[in-house]
């Protein structure tokens, strides 16, 4: 199966004319690229087949049903069939993209999430993408995509999304946020702004996202603090300048910070960063959610003493 490695003067990954994902027969077909680029975007776009997009190296982000997707590395965004995305790359990206017949594992979500995935789970991911396009399917390739499948309807869902609102005010405060993490302006200043009353905005934004301004910002650094821990990016730099410390020795948070364990991407050795242990991981995320308020679709239980 194809791997392609554009030029970021030509940027087009439908180079090889004879590979369409959705024409192959098969119930799996992948394609792998590597690129250096400041930026692409793949338009809104919508398959027949579901998707798998998993990020081993580089900034990747998806929008789709409602939300934006910020993939840290080792993880993978799960887009099912008729789903209409967009994606965006910007560093030096590796990503596959995963195609899935509909009916060939009836078990994998109906909605989009982010998929954790095992080491196991990678490499055979990897090896398909080296296997022929119309594979056998009784022999041992076709039995490599079966385990393939088995493991794919295995993994954790951990739910790494920042809900995008359908209104064009808030669209664009959701934007100015993604591109300036640092931006600490209150509700207060976007109303300003905008032009628009503040508790209108707080009313839209529970709305469509069922988040306080402040809980919805919070999800959106913690996001992008897995991806860059993920990169191996020292996180010192970019705590402060978000305008974030870490807890005083008399807050709530420091007498247990570990009541919030990480998410599953980061239980498996060969998923962490190299130069952390899980628990300095966590320290560091533990801070940006204000006292161990982690939002629930990150918290896991508690350790058993």
């Amino acid at each position: 199966m194809p791997f392609y490695q554009p030029d970021e003067d030509d940027p087009d990954l439908q180079e090889d004319g004879d590979f369409d994902p959705e024409t192959v027969a098969r119930a799996v077909a992948v394609f792998g690229g590597h690129m250096v680029t400041k930026g692409l975007e793949m338009p809104v776009h919508v398959h027949g087949k579901a998707q798998l997009v998993l990020t081993l190296r580089g900034i990747v982000r998806c929008e789709a049903a409602q939300s934006v997707w910020i993939v840290p590395p080792r993880c993978a965004v799960w887009i099912p069939g008729g789903v209409a995305h967009s994606v965006t790359m910007a560093g030096d990206v590796e990503v596959y993209c995963l195609f899935v017949e509909p009916d060939a594992a009836p078990t994998l979500p109906r909605q989009c999430c982010t998929l954790s995935i095992s080491p196991l789970l990678e490499h055979l991911l990897l090896h398909v993408a080296r296997m022929p396009v119309l594979y056998d399917v009784d022999g041992a390739d076709g039995r490599i995509a079966t385990v393939l499948l088995d493991q794919l309807s295995a993994a954790p869902v951990e739910k790494l999304n920042f809900p995008m609102p359908a209104d064009l005010k808030l669209r664009k405060v959701a934007a100015a946020l993604m591109a300036d993490p640092a931006d600490r302006a209150t509700i207060e200043d976007w109303a300003r702004r905008l032009a628009v009353a503040p508790r209108t905005l707080t009313r839209i934004l529970q709305r469509e996202t069922g988040m306080s301004f402040g809980r919805w910002r919070q999800q959106l650094h913690i996001l992008i603090a897995l991806q860059r821990l993920a990169q191996g990016r020292r996180s010192r730099r970019w705590r402060l300048s978000w305008g974030m410390r870490a807890p005083a020795p008399s807050s709530p948070c420091s007498a247990r910070p570990w009541a919030n364990r990480p998410p599953a991407i980061w239980r498996n050795a060969a998923s962490r960063p190299k130069v952390r242990s899980i628990d300095r991981i966590w320290q560091y995320i533990v801070p940006l959610a204000e006292c161990g308020q982690v939002p629930r679709s990150l918290s896991c239980p508690r350790r058993r003493a």
